[in-house]
């Protein structure tokens, strides 16, 4: 028995690089997949790689931060396949511009596949487990894996709409994870680095080096991300793991990094002498 024999998963973003190597990955593990890309060929190519290697897969094209696209995605997948276990939010993109030159479109681009595509998918999966739940009784099981970013978790100069998108999502999982708990839906998300689409300008740069090129590969963020997203790595939720090719972190959410209490009414006076624990050095 593999990993995921019998089970259906949905990949966004799967027509290339990290979503196709994820979309791959879940079938060899032995799960059907819906491929959604907003680019009909590259969604339409992984689910023949699938099929051709003995699997299950079909397309369903749209662009993710569209309402439509994420319900009909999950219909795609309860019409071909008659359940769903797993949703991988991987679909992303790019527009690098610091504040004083970012365009509206700039922000609302970015922020629509990663923020917006990422709840909406989630959403119309979380109704069906939800529905599902009340008909059978008791929990039904499954696995969301969000996609957020190192650039998500620390900030980044130059990429204050990705920052934003980024660190979003790492905060949907840790909220997500406690909403979808009563439906047996575990909910992790994954900050990759690799060699992939998005990363090509950089391609040679001290951060990808060519001799790195297989340990930050889209396909060893892929087993990775499908690990979380198998039944082995139960009960894991709320969890956020950066990946930097042999390297693996962890993430908890914000710590306390100082504290102070005031004795009675905050002034200025009291918040100068309260500075050095309340931002300890």
């Amino acid at each position: 028995m593999s990993d995921q024999d019998g089970k259906v998963a949905v990949v966004t973003g799967g027509g290339g690089g990290v979503g196709r190597a994820e979309a791959l990955q879940l079938a060899r593990d032995g799960a059907a997949v819906v491929v959604n890309d907003f680019r009909g060929e590259a969604a339409e190519e992984t689910a023949a790689m699938i099929r051709d290697a003995g699997g299950r897969a079909v397309a369903s094209v749209g662009d993710i931060s569209l309402w439509d696209t994420g319900k009909a995605m999950i219909e795609r997948a309860l019409a071909e396949f008659g359940r769903l276990d797993v949703l991988i939010n991987n679909a992303g993109n790019s527009r690098p511009r610091y504040i004083v030159n970012m365009t509206e479109e700039d922000w609302d681009s970015v922020i629509g596949i990663h923020l917006k595509g990422s709840f909406v998918g989630t959403k119309f999966a979380a109704l069906h487990w939800q529905a599902e739940t009340k008909r059978l009784g008791a929990p039904v099981g499954g696995a969301v894996i969000l996609t957020t970013s190192t650039n998500g978790l620390h900030g980044q100069p130059g990429y204050i709409n990705y920052v934003a998108a980024k660190s979003g999502v790492a905060a949907m999982a840790t909220t997500l994870a406690k909403e979808l708990a009563p439906f047996g839906v575990r909910v992790n998300a994954i900050a990759p680095l690799a060699f992939s689409g998005m990363t090509t300008p950089i391609w040679g740069s001290a951060i990808f080096p060519e001799e790195k090129r297989e340990e930050l590969s889209p396909e060893q963020v892929a087993t990775v991300a499908c690990w979380l997203a198998a039944p082995r790595s139960a009960p894991l939720t709320g969890e956020v793991v950066s990946f930097g090719g042999q390297r693996l972190r962890s993430y908890d959410e914000w710590p306390i990094k100082g504290e102070a209490a005031a004795d009675g009414l905050w002034s200025y006076a009291a918040l100068d002498a309260a500075r050095g624990s309340l931002f300890p050095q």
